[in-house]
């Protein structure tokens, strides 16, 4: 089969070369704590958007750091009861989409509520606070402060987690059927809140980004996605001095680190000619997961549409309704 990463069978071994810290799961248990404390301060305003059979939704929270997040909220109409829920993420620098994206789901019998992640291309907020370098990226954002606490995608990680604990209070949300889809960062996100939410009962990653970042640096695949990295090197550490401690503190936000928290079933989809998150940093995460899990794979496709992966997620996500 076409190879751009290690062969097939070294993949399903492999576990990824970036350093996870001692103290992950204290540092994400602690994290977790900070955002339970926060009053979440929720708006639910009728959308403009309508559609039959569905009501439709602006919903606004609070984040930590006192960020107001925003995100496409969507349940079926005259349906008394409790519903699954499906927590949708987008793909790097976008947003959470038209609304006519998910009526399939809404229509189908689920609650569904779709994130835009802060500071990039939708509604949310970027409360901002960082040191240092804000221009290429959100892997490095925050960096500069030489703590974990500020990285940017820590805070993402828990809107994550913030979106499902919010969900949960709506009187027609089913809080123990949760499930998380989205592809790239999308899929990324994913995994993060199948982590830090032990109530998402499904999770449904395509190729997901934030996973194995010093195997993504050796392969010289440190561009489009993650081209900060590069230019965090080039700009702040130009003879890579701090290059252990930049690793490091990356280590809190690689998803491989943390994937051993998921209590649900997983399906991830790769496609092994990926070369904007490559196949090795995905099998890292996937391997490392100890719940029920099934890997689709995709010998000749990228980081591109995987054909029946949405059919295929779908199928998945109706096993909840039963």
């Amino acid at each position: 089969m076409p190879v751009l990463d290690k062969p097939l069978a070294e993949l399903e071994r492999y576990l990824g070369i970036n350093p996870c810290p001692a103290d992950i799961d204290e540092f994400w248990d602690k994290a977790l704590k900070e955002m339970n404390s926060v009053d979440p301060q929720i708006e639910l305003i009728p959308a403009k958007f309508s559609a039959p059979g569905v009501e439709c939704f602006d919903l606004w929270f609070t984040g930590t750091k006192g960020a107001r997040i925003y995100a496409k909220y969507m349940r079926p109409k005259n349906s008394p009861g409790k519903h699954p829920t499906i927590l949708q993420f987008h793909g790097y620098t976008g947003n959470s989409g038209d609304w006519t994206t998910h009526l399939a789901y809404a229509a189908s019998g689920f609650c569904i509520a779709a994130m835009d992640c802060r500071g990039q291309g939708g509604k949310s907020q970027d409360t901002g606070g960082h040191l240092g370098n804000t221009l290429d990226g959100h892997i490095v954002r925050g960096i500069e402060n030489d703590d974990p606490n500020m990285l940017m995608f820590r805070d993402v990680f828990l809107d994550t987690a913030m979106l499902a604990r919010v969900v949960s209070t709506f009187p027609e949300v089913d809080g123990e059927k949760l499930a998380a889809k989205g592809g790239s960062q999308g899929g990324a996100l994913t995994l993060a809140c199948a982590s830090l939410v032990p109530q998402v009962k499904v999770a449904a990653p395509q190729y997901p980004f934030l996973c194995d970042y010093k195997r993504v640096w050796e392969m010289d695949l440190d561009l489009d996605a993650y081209r900060d990295m590069r230019q965090y090197f080039r700009r702040f550490d130009p003879r890579h001095e701090n290059e252990d401690r930049f690793f490091e503190l990356l280590g809190y936000i690689d998803l491989k680190n943390i994937a051993h928290r998921i209590k649900g079933k997983v399906i991830m989809f790769t496609g092994l000619l990926d070369n904007i998150c490559p196949p090795s940093t995905q099998f890292a995460a996937f391997n490392r997961i100890v719940s029920e899990k099934v890997h689709k794979i995709y010998p000749d496709y990228a980081h591109e549409t995987l054909p029946q992966a949405e059919d295929i997620t779908y199928a998945a996500m109706l096993e909840l309704l039963k």
